[in-house]
């Protein structure tokens, strides 16, 4: 027997239908505001402002951005980085939680207190530039890579999902004649990818949008990954013609804030462009994860 909807139930969704609506314009519209102005010009968006469709089509933000090879290879560099970095990242900190969740493991808390450490007291920036320096690792990608190879909230978060794997899978592989290696890399990896799809996506976003640590480290322009490049042509948009102008009669300024809105769109679509791929794991591998503390 079908219930007919009350009048409260019909009204609650009508108003939770309208306010989660809102919510979505609220949410959407800034993105739809930054790709429009990319490709208009800077006139129309000095007199109407806020824009959603650019009345004038224009490609000169992505064309100034596009304009010489550095972009490309500095877009070629953070792919670099965002791929090997997250493999290392993964890694390493899935070999380190699985020991920490095994229940026959020595010296166990002290090792995750120290984890714990890690994540109230850090040494500092001058101090982990000093460490860099004295590894030889200025001017070099290690230097991006490997500071962070392990986060501790990702470590405690993984290890809490290795915990909750049944032990007779362990058991049963090691009646099978499987060593913890080959337990890990068969067993336990395999059985994990939603947990390791989600700190994956976390650990690829950190790459993607490095900057900082490119500006400490790396002095050599042609390695600078693609923030870096990218916050440098916005400081050339907005520095004015200057005298260059004077000498040349066809000096066109470029889009300032065009440019600016562009420089957005590139650095950030890549990235929202995988996360369809791995959304499905990301709420389940979060989840997984917290649940036992």
């Amino acid at each position: 027997m079908l219930h007919r909807p009350t009048w409260g139930s019909r009204i609650y969704d009508s108003l939770n239908t309208t306010v989660l609506t809102l919510f979505a314009i609220m949410t959407v519209a800034p993105f739809i505001y930054i790709i429009a102005g990319s490709f208009a010009t800077q006139k129309e968006l000095l007199l109407r402002g806020f824009i959603l469709f650019p009345t004038e089509f224009t490609l000169d933000a992505y064309k100034y951005i596009f304009s010489t090879q550095t972009l490309v290879r500095s877009l070629g560099v953070t792919v670099y980085i965002t791929v090997v970095g997250t493999f290392i990242n993964i890694f390493f900190t899935s070999l380190m939680a699985y020991p920490l969740a095994r229940k026959d493991m020595d010296f166990q808390k002290p090792i995750i207190l120290l984890v714990l450490f890690t994540m109230l007291f850090g040494g500092g920036m001058i101090p982990t530039f000093l460490v860099i320096k004295q590894l030889g690792m200025i001017n070099s990608y290690w230097s991006l890579l490997l500071p962070g190879a392990i986060s501790a909230f990702n470590l405690i978060i993984m290890r809490n999902f290795f915990q909750q794997l049944p032990d007779g899978l362990e058991e049963s592989a090691k009646i099978d004649g499987c060593n913890d290696v080959g337990i890990f890399f068969r067993i336990v990896l395999p059985l994990s990818l939603p947990a390791i799809a989600t700190f994956s996506l976390f650990y690829a976003v950190g790459h993607w949008n490095t900057f900082f640590n490119a500006v400490l480290y790396i002095n050599d322009n042609t390695k600078w990954p693609i923030q870096v490049l990218l916050r440098q042509i916005v400081i050339l948009s907005s520095g004015g013609v200057g005298d260059s102008a004077q000498m040349d009669a066809t000096y066109v300024a470029p889009p300032e804030q065009s440019v600016k809105m562009a420089v957005i769109v590139v650095s950030t679509l890549p990235i929202l462009l995988v996360y369809p791929f791995l959304q499905k794991h990301f709420a389940k591998g979060v989840l997984l994860g917290s649940v036992k503390g």
